[in-house]
């Protein structure tokens, strides 16, 4: 058996063997199933045969429409309760069913719930208890393998369609169409032989199966650094390991433990454990694990100041909720705040109107479906708002309530939240700025109205004129048919409408009762109408929040930019979705972000692109729903609307080469499904900032082939503002007619990590493009965003070199205004020791407008080694002639084609899949993937069958090798 199918498989036995004589008894009952009832709304419930599949790494039912689709992942379930605790519990079972019978399992992105109701309590009692052991998982340094682990149990249980416990060679093609390898049957055919080890000739079980698996998917690009730094050796020593992470990777100081737990976390051969070496195997565990990925992993963690006043953050805000789906006939759904808070969100809205007996009801005022209960909500918030971050949660109310009903809100509030929301503790010193989120750790902030400070303390009530207030603009006092009458306008002259809605001399004023119980709620975060951008707020305490709509918020956009930069300076203010956005759409949060809105209200319910810039934009800072905003957008004047909105500024360059893809599927909606031609991808990279930032460039198609396409394309961007920039990657499938979206990665500019890189697809396991990145300042200095010194494991030793280091701040930093000053950023000017003439290589680099001036010279030999190193350890001096990026006049409009890269090296060696390796690395043991480069396209012909036998060489070296390996790995 190989080593990969030893490793793999060791870990469904080590699950075994580690669990008690209760769980074996609840794994072996699960797996043999329970038939169970399925709670369905009004409906009786269907009751339908549940069971723990084979792996143990997912729940299926029987009967389904869904068929092999009707399944809950492990890994997908956030939380297993016992008893009649869901809303669909609550509303529809009554007293039919014992508590001790029923369980709810919470799953999923948009945490959905299965509501089970088994036949005793003993049955329920053993799924609660093997669902639970299974979510705990074994260790958390066991993660990567049975992640994929559980990937290849589920392939191989899908592909295998008789349902025998092994594939034959026509289910394997099969697999390979869906998978999107498009092979020669005879290759195929061969490999399937050289895995079918066992007695059973014909057919392949797991084990089998594993090995070949393997046999397709070796990287060659992976392997080509492997060999580059090991002089061309099988395997990686501790020595070449570090050089690989050094001049590639950018880190440095490595202890020799930390490469050795390296090894031993990654590698999967017990021979090459021993010897403390990593093979092909290890290398490809270690580039595919977090340690490679593009996302900064220190990101994942709360990284920026939290001590300054709320006001100097972006925070995460949801739009109504509590919906499910459209603004007009969706549901309203208790679950939808469990759902935003996990994903991070810091602001939620709650819209409050009278119910019956005196109980409070929330529901969208368009709505004519569902309603949810007051008390449900504020228990589900206590309950879910600080499991994801504990940085406060604004609790945004939209008040329809009479006086009666508004007081029975503040007792839940008081009553469910208690300490949550005693602010007494947090000491201000009478100052006009707002607490930080470090003070305000753990607590709950309500904004809603305020009663006047001039009116009588001792009133339980009082009125409060809109002229004071800044919700959302809806039409209280309204029945429902009459509402829905006004939505229908709204959608024939939104814009009109909306305009008029503020601060007309047309509009008529009105006023609303009051609880003082409520209104004592209300301490930072105080509703309050916008009257004038310019002047609103200055001289006055600062607790207070505006809320506006995208309409009107689009014209001060175009009119007065700047002045709402110092607007957003002085107070809060909410940015909402238009009334016109019936399915519940998004806009782009962008531009609102550039200009230093603070709460960027987005419909959490609505996937797609806008959501996606949001979830990216936020999980730079751990996902905690805070993200502090540029200082310049704080403290200083400034206006993103202009051609240089940053005087004196210097320009950051991205360059990303495009390396190669991996297991890309085929498009969610191709119309022929996994039986669909296998796709023909593409990768388009976007920049997503400030209006001169925003550009698109895009690769070459590539033919036939999603598994392991190679692109090897270059693409260059010029960014004028990176602190507010994202980077989003989408592959695409190109069609005669059209193309098909396949999946994206979005991550912000300071959250990318240098050198070789997986950008992972949302929510595709195993689908990734890999990457090298390198950002440059106009020096042509390399630049990273990677916190050497504050790394436990990857920080920066003592010394002379430490001198080297030159660190701007591009984030604010404690005085100074200038957006120059911020974010911290490594720059590093490497030295240029003297090269033998016959060492130094001329590069050419072919710009996409050759005819346009050039604003930067670019030395990019300097990229891959920043710091001093050995001269032995520099690859030959390169010359480039500047790289000229395309334009960017329009936002997200300028698709460009990549620039190819252009070499012209003597002593290089061609290697598969068109990457040429310098010969030098045969000479001595110090190889770098500094000397790979990429052969253009289109190269003279007497080069091209040069190339060709070099190539056929460098194949068969490969495939011997290939051939070798699972030789040793069968004895």
């Amino acid at each position: 058996t190989s080593c990969l199918a030893e490793v793999l498989c060791g870990f469904s036995d080590k699950l075994d063997s580690l669990c008690s004589p209760v769980v074996e008894r609840c794994m072996c009952t699960m797996q043999t199933g329970t038939q169970m009832t399925k709670m369905k709304g009004k409906k009786k419930g269907l009751v339908r045969f549940f069971y723990l599949d084979e792996h143990k790494s997912c729940i299926r039912w029987r009967p389904s429409r869904k068929h092999d689709k009707a399944k809950i992942t492990i890994d997908s379930i956030h939380e297993v309760c016992e008893g009649k605790k869901s809303e669909i519990f609550r509303r529809y079972a009554d007293n039919r069913f014992d508590p001790n019978y029923c369980f709810s399992i919470y799953y999923g992105e948009r945490v959905k719930s299965l509501d089970l109701v088994s036949t005793n309590a003993e049955e329920a009692r053993t799924w609660i208890t093997g669902l639970k052991y299974l979510m705990a998982g074994i260790s958390d340094e066991d993660s990567l393998a049975r992640r994929h682990l559980t990937w290849l149990q589920q392939t191989f249980s899908e592909a295998d369609k008789n349902g025998d416990g092994t594939l034959s060679i026509g289910e394997v093609h099969q697999l390979l169409h869906k998978l999107n390898v498009n092979l020669p049957k005879q290759k195929v055919r061969q490999m399937f032989h050289e895995a079918d080890t066992d007695e059973n000739q014909g057919s392949l079980a797991f084990e089998e199966f594993c090995l070949f698996y393997k046999m397709i998917s070796t990287r060659r690009d992976l392997y080509l650094i492997m060999i580059s730094y090991s002089n061309q050796k099988e395997v990686m020593d501790l020595h070449d390991l570090a050089r690989f992470l050094e001049n590639e990777q950018k880190m440095r100081g490595l202890a020799k433990e930390y490469l050795i737990d390296i090894v031993a976390k990654f590698e999967p051969c017990p021979e090459n454990q021993q010897r403390t070496v990593l093979g092909i195997d290890g290398l490809t565990n270690y580039m595919r694990s977090p340690a490679g990925d593009i996302f900064n992993p220190e990101h994942n963690q709360v990284n920026q100041d939290m001590t300054q006043p709320l006001s100097n953050y972006f925070i995460a805000t949801s739009h109504n909720t509590y919906l499910t789906g459209d603004q007009l006939l969706s549901q309203s759904r208790v679950e939808m705040y469990a759902y935003v808070l996990q994903a991070g969100c810091r602001c939620v809205e709650v819209d409050c109107w009278d119910g019956p007996d005196g109980e409070p009801i929330i529901h969208h005022g368009y709505t004519l479906t569902s309603k949810i209960l007051f008390k449900d909500v504020i228990e589900t918030i206590n309950k879910y708002a600080f499991t994801k971050s504990l940085y406060p949660v604004i609790l945004s109310i939209e008040n329809h309530c009479t006086v009666p009903q508004q007081k029975k809100m503040a007792e839940y509030l008081r009553e469910v939240l208690q300490d949550k929301l005693v602010l007494s503790s947090i000491n201000v010193h009478e100052c006009k700025k707002l607490p930080s989120p470090d003070i305000l750790k753990g607590k709950v902030l309500i904004k809603g109205k305020k009663l006047p400070a001039n009116l009588d303390p001792d009133a339980e009530e009082g009125d409060v004129s809109d002229e004071d207030t800044g919700d959302e603009e809806e039409e209280e006092g309204e029945d429902d048919n009459d509402i829905c009458l006004i939505h229908l306008i709204l959608l024939v002259s939104t814009v009109t409408l909306e305009l008029l809605s503020i601060n007309s001399p047309f509009r008529k004023r009105k006023t609303m009762r009051l609880s003082r119980a409520l209104s004592d709620l209300v301490k930072y975060t105080k509703s309050v109408r916008v009257h004038d951008i310019e002047t609103q707020g200055k001289g006055s305490s600062n607790w207070q929040v505006s809320s506006l709509n995208e309409t009107v918020m689009n014209q001060i956009l175009q009119l007065k930019p700047g002045e709402l930069v110092r607007f957003n300076q002085r107070q809060l203010i909410r940015v909402y979705p238009s009334n016109y956005r019936v399915d519940s759409s998004n806009f782009n949060p962008q531009p609102y972000w550039n200009t230093g809105c603070h709460m960027v209200a987005m419909n959490y319910q609505t996937e797609g692109r806008m959501l996606e810039l949001n979830q990216a934009k936020f999980a730079s800072n751990g996902n905690c729903g805070y993200i502090l905003r540029p200082k310049c957008m704080c403290k200083a004047a400034f206006n993103p609307m202009l051609e240089d909105p940053l005087p004196g500024h210097r320009k950051t360059q991205l360059v990303l080469k495009i390396i190669s893809g991996q297991q890309l599927p085929k498009p969610k909606d191709s119309m022929f499904g996994d039986r669909g031609e296998i796709i023909d991808p593409f990768v388009e990279v976007e920049i997503i900032g400030l209006h001169l930032d925003c550009s698109k460039q895009q690769t070459r198609v590539v033919d036939d082939n999603g598994f392991n396409p190679m692109w090897e394309e270059t693409l260059v961007f010029n960014i004028q503002m990176p602190q507010v920039a994202l980077v989003r990657f989408q592959v695409w499938d190109h069609d005669p007619i059209g193309q098909d979206f396949i999946g994206q990665r979005t991550v912000a500019f300071r959250s990318l990590m240098p050198g070789y890189r997986h950008v992972y697809l949302e929510g595709m396991a195993e689908s990734s493009i890999f990457v090298h990145v390198a950002i440059n300042d106009v020096t042509g200095k390399v630049g990273f965003f990677f916190d050497l010194e504050t790394s436990p494991q990857l920080s920066c030793a003592d010394g002379p070199d430490r001198q080297n280091l030159i660190q701007e701040e591009l984030e604010n930093e404690p005085d100074g205004s200038n957006c120059a000053d911020q974010e911290t950023v490594r720059m590093i000017e490497p030295e240029q020791p003297e090269q033998s003439e016959e060492l130094r290589v001329q590069d050419k680099v072919t710009s996409i407008k050759p005819k346009q001036p050039t604003e930067t010279q670019s030395q990019a030999d300097s990229l891959p080694c920043p710091w001093p190193v050995p001269p032995h350890m520099l690859r030959p001096k390169a010359k480039f002639s500047p790289i000229i990026p395309p334009p960017s006049p329009t936002p997200m409009m300028n698709r460009q084609p990549a620039i190819h890269w252009q070499t012209q090296q003597a002593q290089k060696r061609p290697i598969p899949n068109g990457l040429c390796l310098s010969d030098s690395t045969s000479s001595s043991s110090d190889g770098s993937t500094d000397s790979l480069e990429f052969v253009p396209s289109c190269v003279p012909a007497g080069a091209e069958q040069r190339e060709g036998t070099l190539q056929r060489e460098m194949k068969a070296l490969f495939d011997q090798r290939m051939r070798e390996i699972h030789f040793s790995t069968v004895q």
